[in-house]
């Protein structure tokens, strides 16, 4: 397979193509510990990545990050997100799941 030397382009990317992203620290416990969780671009937005932890698609949340490089921006949103969680849980009158309970209660 030909190899390429060329560099990654630092052209940012078109207008409109920038988004805010969420990425989550995930505690794994024991000897295997916390990881930023890999996932797919397109699956970093908000609505997701709150879809994604009422699922329990995520073992034991500690922080959230957002940023977007566009705007130049970061920032830890954990407590704006837990909040959130806490919320809809209450407006579907169902319990905040396990996997995030002691994240929305340390937030």
């Amino acid at each position: 397979m030909p190899r390429s030397d060329r560099s990654p382009s630092i052209v940012p990317p078109p207008p409109g193509s920038d988004q805010d992203v969420y990425l989550v620290l995930d505690d794994f416990g024991g000897r295997s510990g916390s990881a930023w969780r890999e996932t797919n671009f397109d699956k970093t937005d908000l609505e997701t990545i709150i879809g994604d932890l009422l699922e329990g698609q995520y073992c034991n949340p500690v922080r959230i990050v957002a940023f977007n490089t566009a705007a130049g921006w970061s920032r830890d949103v954990s407590e704006a997100i837990a909040q959130e969680l806490r919320r809809r849980c209450d407006l579907q009158s169902r319990q905040v799941p396990e996997a995030i309970r002691d994240f929305v209660e340390r937030h």
